[in-house]
């Protein structure tokens, strides 16, 4: 059996689910027949939103997120190259993209599997784009390290970077707060911060200001909500 292996990204918010959804991508949704997913109880919601008579029984769900070890990622390749049509799907955004689903990705390469992204977004793609910040020559930067130190040595070795590639990095959400805390307190007061959250939904926010601007601001409504963050010169 020849399997193709379909990377199917999902909204970034609860709001306008269908119509943040491709067409093409409902069909693929709809013939498919195994989907790898990080949670097994939002990716069903998700696709009875798209498509109520969509037969949740009829298809297999096997669960990627970050608890999956390796061997457990063995078995989900082995069961995916039992299926035709399999759709790789991400919480929220892009699969493979500050995503477990990249493990999967790469085995499929490397056994020579057909691997095909379908259309969607990235909250990082789209907070580079909305930032004004640079967007020729940019970096993803993931998560920061956990301990101060390295922190605060992190976000300097950023501002250096931001000098000549805008630099942009993720958080927790709940941790918002105080990484923008971190941000504020450590960056040249000329340095821009871009804020990004809540990417796609009503209550989106997104601003470019410099260090000592945002000093001078209210808190912004990003704590607890998905928030990407930018540095730029």
């Amino acid at each position: 059996m020849s399997t193709t292996l379909y990377l199917l990204p999902t909204p970034l918010c609860n709001e306008h689910i269908l119509a943040m959804t491709a067409p093409y991508n409902i069909l693929v949704i709809n013939s498919g027949t195994c989907f790898i997913v990080e949670e097994l109880k939002t990716a069903r919601r998700y696709l009875k939103a798209i498509d109520k008579s969509f037969n949740i029984d009829e298809k297999l769900f096997l669960e990627l997120n970050e608890h999956t070890t390796e061997t457990e990622t063995d078995h989900v390749f082995k069961t995916l190259q039992q299926h035709k049509k399999v759709i790789l799907m991400s919480e929220t955004g892009c699969p493979g993209v500050a995503d477990p689903g990249a493990a999967i990705v790469g085995l499929a390469h490397t056994h020579n599997i057909k691997v095909v992204p379908l259309t969607g977004t990235s909250s990082i793609i789209m907070a580079i784009m909305s930032s004004g910040l640079n967007g020729q020559n940019f970096a993803f930067n993931g998560y920061l390290p956990k301990e101060k130190v390295q922190r605060s040595q992190k976000i300097r070795n950023l501002e250096r970077l931001a000098a000549q590639q805008s630099q942009w990095i993720i958080e927790t959400p709940y941790r918002n707060i105080n990484l923008l805390e971190e941000l504020l307190s450590t960056l040249g007061s000329n340095t821009k911060v871009c804020l990004a959250a809540n990417i796609n939904s009503d209550a989106e926010f997104i601003k470019t200001k410099k260090v000592a601007e945002w000093k001078t601001q209210n808190a912004p409504p990003i704590h607890k909500v998905p928030c990407v963050f930018g540095i730029g010169i």
